[in-house]
């Protein structure tokens, strides 16, 4: 069978510890955790305003959190330096298992989207860096509904702009709570799991399967 694949972006094709250079020129010993904190903020402030029906484009969402690490790790980045950061993620890098794999699902005739929080002008340019952007059918961004992920309208939404349906489906994300999203919704669901040490949220709601990288994903979605 022949799925539309719907692919999370950030942390999932695009590997957001690519500012880590950066920032360890900036900020030395504390680059790992100004990042992690940076991540983690960035994604809160999303949950946030979508709880309080508040949309901004995840770009200010990015942009408020690095003024949050700012404070906590007491970094006092001069505008210049502040805009830099925030340009280099705008060009983040691939993780090295992005390209084959997705050659690959493409070779077999799945449909490929990307599928983001992010904007479709950032995504966009994101991808055309990446050198992925051609691999793709289309792009869908919440900006259309101004809702964020793990919103069921979010997902929705997905289905009714590629015109697929909740059966013939699939979300791949590394973010436990994107896939906990697309499955409490009804699609099926991959979990990125890159690393030993990542944890999946013990809600009793498991992903369809788990992959180690994107080069496993065309003999799962055969199973």
């Amino acid at each position: 069978m022949k799925y539309t694949l719907a692919f999370d972006v950030y942390g999932t094709l695009i590997d957001t510890t690519g500012v880590y250079d950066t920032l360890k020129d900036l900020v030395g010993k504390d680059a790992k955790a100004f990042m992690d904190t940076w991540r983690s903020k960035q994604l809160e402030y999303s949950f946030r305003r979508g709880l309080m029906n508040k949309y901004a484009y995840f770009s200010v969402c990015t942009s408020d959190a690095l003024a949050y690490c700012c404070k906590v790790f007491k970094s006092d980045f001069s505008a210049a330096q502040k805009d830099a950061l925030l340009v280099t993620y705008t060009v983040l890098p691939s993780f090295p298992d992005v390209k084959g794999g997705l050659q690959g699902l493409k070779k077999s005739g799945h449909k490929l989207y990307a599928f983001s929080n992010g904007s479709s002008d950032a995504i966009t340019n994101l991808l055309i860096n990446a050198d992925l952007y051609e691999l793709f059918d289309g792009i869908v961004s919440v900006e259309d509904i101004q809702v964020f992920k793990p919103s069921p309208l979010v997902y929705k939404h997905f289905n009714k702009e590629t015109n697929s349906t909740k059966t013939d489906s699939w979300l791949i994300s590394s973010n436990p709570f994107d896939v906990i999203g697309a499955v409490s919704y009804g699609m099926r669901s991959a979990w990125v799991q890159r690393s030993e040490d990542s944890i999946f949220d013990p809600w009793g709601i498991e992903p369809t399967t788990i992959i180690k990288g994107l080069d496993e994903l065309s003999s799962e979605l055969n199973n």
